[in-house]
């Protein structure tokens, strides 16, 4: 306790002390180089303290401690000095007075430091301030820029010149303006802590255009050739103004595609690309690249570059169309539809460019032609004619591809004209042809003796045949009984077809087939002739025989000496020409004709010259030839 009382009165001492020992110096000074500055500088000591032999002073630079000898810039009691600073230095002020103000000229980068004052007022009197004064020669002006510049709001640069040498008096320009919007100079002279600084401030409004341009600050003091210049290089920060897309085209399916984004903006942006709402991509870049391989017509759309850095945001879209031939076209299933109904056929596909789609039934045009995606052929009220096979044809210019249906109409039987009875060699033939679907059944009934005919009953020579939807029946009635009951050449058949959507009968009508009737024509003129032939042959062999012999009738009578056997030469002849028309012709006798095939030749008329009558019978014609009755049997 007793030392802390003994402690505290020289605390007290040793504060008062210390506070009377006090310099004032600005903190920061600048010159430009090969310029002068002024260090404005006052000191105080205790009032206790009497100089002794005057009051001196020593500037020091880097370091206030004499022992680790650091440069003297001035010392008033000699003119001993570090060599960078003899004849540079000079003390404006007086140290009696307390003002320790130094100057220094021509100064350098390299006397850029802290300086400081040593007061020297003899004796053990000598006291190092630790203030100090921090100076900075500069080569080169200072702008003032603000740590961000935004486009479209107003700027302002200050460019500061110091202006503390009292023989050397700043001006300050600025370079490159001419091309910025309506720009304002202000200038100001500031003071602070006794030192002084000239500044100009440059106010304008940037543009995204500015950003890059240089702008310069010239210092120049009149009267020397100092000059001194700083270029800055505008960083203007702008959201995106321009985003540049590929234009929208059309690529073939399978193609590799490369969309290319550049994105104008300060600084530089995130770019996304978007396919629809998806992202497919994203860099931090001024411009990106999107890569599409084997491009499939799913892939066609709007694609988006998407750029944003912060200040803004901006997108621009293309649209990429993927061209192919028409996929197989969608169609009904193959149907089964009733005649009289009506129908709609769908037939759907997808290409690019659209596919005119065109409807063909068996390879014939039918409907029209549609330049869409979806065609639809309408059927009204069908008829058996519709029955076929329908294909939808889809094509654009880089392709074709079908598909196909079958329609089949199930309608009720319909009789065809080929349906008829005929008389033939074996009797009468009658044969039912109908067309239906499904298929007919076809039976005969036979009114005169009420008897159906059809697969069951054995009796008849009973055919059927079919062949897609048309069915032939056929039968043959060989016996007359079996034609009717009038046993003459009239045929009363009835034919029945049926199926589940209907039933039919009719009357089937007589009708001579034509081949018959010539071969019964061709037989009996073949006959005629022949029968004329042979006579006409025999009597020319009798003529000449009578101009060789000269005696006509003796040599013919004594040649058929025997009348038996000439006879039966001619009845051979006869008999002989009746089998090559009757039997090899094979014909049927029908109406009038059927009596030619009864009649036969009974009589023939040959002449003899000078012949012999036989006993009852005719010597001679009326007309005076002889003759000899020949009676075929």
């Amino acid at each position: 306790m007793k030392c802390l009382k003994l402690l505290l009165p020289l605390l007290l001492l040793v504060r008062d002390i210390s506070t009377q020992w006090t310099v004032w110096m600005p903190r920061d000074i600048s010159a430009m180089t090969n310029s002068c500055v002024v260090i404005p500088c006052t000191f105080t000591y205790p009032s206790a303290v009497r100089p002794y032999r005057g009051t001196h002073g020593i500037w020091y630079f880097g370091q206030p401690y004499p022992q680790l000898f650091p440069p003297v810039v001035y010392k008033s009691r000699t003119e001993i000095v570090h060599e960078s600073y003899k004849g540079r230095t000079k003390l404006l002020g007086d140290l009696s007075q307390k003002n320790c103000t130094l100057q220094i000229n021509n100064v350098g980068t390299e006397l850029s430091g802290r300086y400081y004052f040593r007061a020297d007022l003899g004796g053990a009197n000598i006291y190092t301030y630790p203030d100090f004064t921090e100076l900075k020669v500069l080569d080169q002006p200072n702008i003032d820029v603000p740590a961000e510049i935004v486009s479209d709001e107003s700027l302002d640069l200050t460019c500061y010149a110091p202006d503390n040498c009292p023989d050397m008096i700043p001006e300050i320009h600025w370079m490159y303006t001419d091309y910025l919007p309506e720009p304002l100079f202000t200038s100001d002279y500031v003071e602070d802590s006794n030192t002084a600084v000239l500044a100009s401030t440059l106010t304008f409004t940037p543009r995204p255009i500015h950003n890059g341009q240089l702008l310069g600050c010239r210092v120049h003091y009149p009267n020397t050739s100092f000059v001194y210049e700083r270029l800055i290089s505008l960083d203007i920060k702008y959201p995106p103004r321009t985003v540049w897309v590929n234009v929208s085209q059309e690529v073939m399916e399978g193609s590799l595609v490369i969309l290319h984004c550049d994105v104008d903006s300060n600084p530089v942006p995130r770019i996304s690309w978007l396919f629809g709402d998806e992202e497919l991509m994203s860099d931090t870049a001024s411009n990106a690249s999107l890569y599409l391989e084997s491009l499939t017509p799913e892939q066609e759309g709007v694609y988006t570059c998407v750029g944003d850095n912060g200040y803004g945001i901006m997108n621009t879209s293309m649209y990429l169309a993927v061209k192919y031939p028409p996929r197989e076209p969608w169609v009904n299933g193959s149907l089964t539809v009733q005649e009289g109904s009506s129908l709609a056929l769908h037939c759907t596909t997808q290409g690019n460019p659209a596919p005119t789609l065109t409807w063909l039934k068996d390879g014939e045009l039918v409907g029209t032609i549609t330049a869409d995606e979806v065609s639809i052929l309408e059927l009204l009220e069908i008829t058996p004619q519709v029955d076929g096979t329908y294909r939808c044809l889809a094509e654009n210019e880089h392709g074709r591809s079908s598909s196909s249906l079958n329609i089949t109409v199930e309608f009720a039987p319909i009789l065809l004209e080929d349906s008829k009875c005929t008389i033939v060699r074996e009797g009468v033939q009658c044969v039912c042809m109908a067309s239906g679907n499904p298929e007919p059944s076809i039976e005969f009934y036979l009114p005169d003796l009420n008897i159906t005919i059809n697969e069951t009953n054995g009796r008849f020579n009973y055919y059927t045949h079919s062949d897609g939807y048309t069915s032939t029946g056929m039968i043959k009635l060989r016996e007359k009984g079996e034609r009717g009951n009038n046993g003459g050449t009239a045929v009363h058949v009835h034919c029945s077809i049926s199926n589940i959507y209907g039933t039919e009968t009719i009357r089937l009508e007589l009708q001579q087939e034509k081949k018959y009737m010539m071969a019964v024509i061709v037989g009996t003129i073949g006959g005629v002739a022949v029968i004329a032939f042979i006579i006409a042959a025999v009597r020319y062999v009798g003529q000449n025989n009578k101009k060789e012999n000269g005696n006509p009738g003796q040599d013919v009578g004594s040649r058929v000496e025997n009348p038996s056997m000439f006879y039966s030469a001619v009845k051979k002849d006869k008999q002989s020409l009746r089998k090559k028309v009757g039997e090899d012709g094979d014909y049927q006798s029908v109406g009038s004709m059927a009596g030619l095939e009864r009649q036969e030749l009974n009589y023939a008329a040959l002449e003899f010259v000078r012949g012999r009558p036989r006993e009852g019978g005719l010597g001679r014609g009326d007309d005076g030839s002889d003759y000899t009755e020949i009676k075929a049997k």
